[in-house]
């Protein structure tokens, strides 16, 4: 039976037990130097790039393409509005025979053309009323009468009215629509930013604990060589084993996280034609080196700028106040009194290709009117001139606040970020001592001054703190894409 004190061992033996014990400490110093790479290329993975990502979401995404249908639908309500300014044609007929008696024949016909300026119409019309029984304020003569006038409101409705104020407050919504359209794009974009680093920490943490669980596996496997020559104690493989088991089951966990985090990510993957798309399992993260963009305060200065007059929310509040104001001149004009002139100018006849006569347009040919009211106390007038009022109020505090809280979300995002800078920097760091540390022991073993317990123990170590790196990189990288987010911008590559 071999026995552990190999040393005391002379002649061939002992000569076989030193040769295999320094294999087993230079395998050792190869896999320590592996377990410090940290290039993804050696994955052989496809690349899926941030820039990947953004034109992917930009182009199929259904909440993308939901909110580019904001605006559409308010040109078509400013569309909507304009109909109340479309000239309309009205024509009716009416008679009665009875007897062999022709008792009326009525034709009415009118064309109205709304005008934007103060609120007239210009019509023109053709009437013609005969037969026996008729109102004498209506007949007219068998060739009808032709009139053409105008209808102006000189109170009510000289400077804003119903149809008026109906347009423009639709095309004050196309600007709410846009900030609108920016705001639900700009958090895709943040949610699928997020979930890009969510699988990038999620891929890292499986990438260090599949290194972990091959060094284990190698170093059991040397360790099993020299138990079988007695260079080794047989606890020694026993700590191995344990070691190695371990870190499977955090490898095993490391995959379900890592494959949960790929599924999240396709969430926001779609082709133009609108089918979803997956993360294919191969697909690697960008190397982070290549996505350090940073926030400085220069940079946070103008985010702030940025915010406090161009941020969706604001810009939406303002439309919300720029549309009271048009309801505020409209319900102060509908406390003036309703007066309207129209008049008409009056044709007696359908040929005018010859000199006119007494029945044709001239001035003494008219006819016309005036409409006055006025409530005598204007109550629902005054109530709804005081509930704008009221909601003007209301937005104002709104925008004050929302603004406040705006400013406050950047600058607090911004301290998250500084924070998340300064706990990779000392994680950066604490990472390479960790690995000198692993390094150094690596060197007392050799010399017989450590044991298998510390190597592990270091090792372990090591990989939690490149792990605890990585979300910190993650964390970095998700808090800088909020700065942005909270100021109403998207970080885009």
């Amino acid at each position: 039976m071999r026995t552990y004190y190999a040393k005391h061992a002379s002649g061939p033996e002992w000569l076989a037990t030193s040769f295999k014990r320094n294999v087993f400490i230079i395998y050792l110093s190869v896999m320590v130097f592996s377990a410090s790479a940290q290039q993804k290329g050696d994955t052989g993975g496809q690349v899926f790039s941030l820039r990947d990502l953004q034109e992917i979401v930009f182009t199929g995404h259904p909440v993308v393409k939901q909110a580019a249908l904001l605006p559409k639908a308010s040109q078509a309500k400013v569309l909507q509005a304009l109909g109340n300014f479309d000239p309309e044609v009205v024509a009716s007929f009416d008679r009665k025979i009875f007897g062999g008696t022709e008792y009326y024949n009525h034709w009415n016909s009118q064309l109205k053309v709304p005008l934007w300026l103060a609120g007239a119409d210009l019509n023109i019309g053709y009437d013609r009323n005969v037969g026996i029984y008729n109102n004498p304020e209506t007949r007219t003569s068998n060739t009808g009468l032709t009139g053409v006038g105008l209808s102006i409101p000189l109170g009510q409705g000289l400077l804003i009215d119903s149809r008026r104020n109906t347009l423009r407050q639709a095309k004050i919504m196309v600007d709410y629509a846009e900030a609108d359209k920016i705001s639900q794009i700009n958090a895709v974009w943040l949610y699928a930013l997020k979930d890009y680093w969510n699988w990038y920490y999620a891929f890292e943490q499986q990438r260090f604990t599949a290194e972990g669980v091959d060094l284990a596996e190698k170093r059991f496997r040397a360790l099993k060589e020299q138990v079988l020559i007695g260079d080794k104690p047989p606890i020694d493989s026993v700590e191995a084993s344990i070691t190695l088991q371990d870190r499977r089951v955090q490898l095993q966990e490391a995959t379900v996280k890592l494959n949960n985090a790929r599924l999240v990510l396709s969430n926001n993957l779609w082709s133009a034609d609108g089918v979803p798309q997956e993360l294919p399992s191969l697909a690697v993260p960008e190397n982070v080196a290549d996505t350090r963009a940073s926030v400085n305060n220069v940079q946070l200065d103008s985010l702030v700028s940025h915010a406090t007059e161009q941020h969706p929310a604001l810009l939406k509040i303002k439309s919300k106040q720029a549309q009271l104001g048009v309801e505020e001149q409209y319900r102060k004009e509908m406390l003036k009194p309703k007066l309207s002139v129209k008049g008409a100018f009056l044709a007696g006849r359908r040929d005018f290709s010859y000199v006119a006569d007494n029945y044709d347009f001239r001035l003494a040919n008219y006819k016309v009117g005036i409409d006055f009211a006025i409530p005598l106390f204007l109550r629902e007038e005054r109530g709804k001139l005081r509930e704008v009022k009221i909601k003007q109020a209301d937005m104002e505090y709104g925008l004050q606040q929302t603004g406040r809280e705006i400013q406050t979300a950047v600058l607090t995002a911004f301290n998250q970020y500084k924070g998340y800078q300064g706990q990779l920097e000392l994680q950066t760091r604490n990472v390479a001592s960790q690995r000198t540390l692993v390094n150094g022991e690596q060197q007392k073993f050799e010399l017989g001054e450590s044991n298998l317990f510390l190597i592990n123990a270091r090792e372990t170590k090591l990989i939690e703190m490149q792990v605890k790196r990585a979300e910190l990189l993650a964390n970095l990288q998700k808090a800088m894409a909020e700065v942005y987010y909270q100021a109403g911008k998207r970080l885009e590559r």
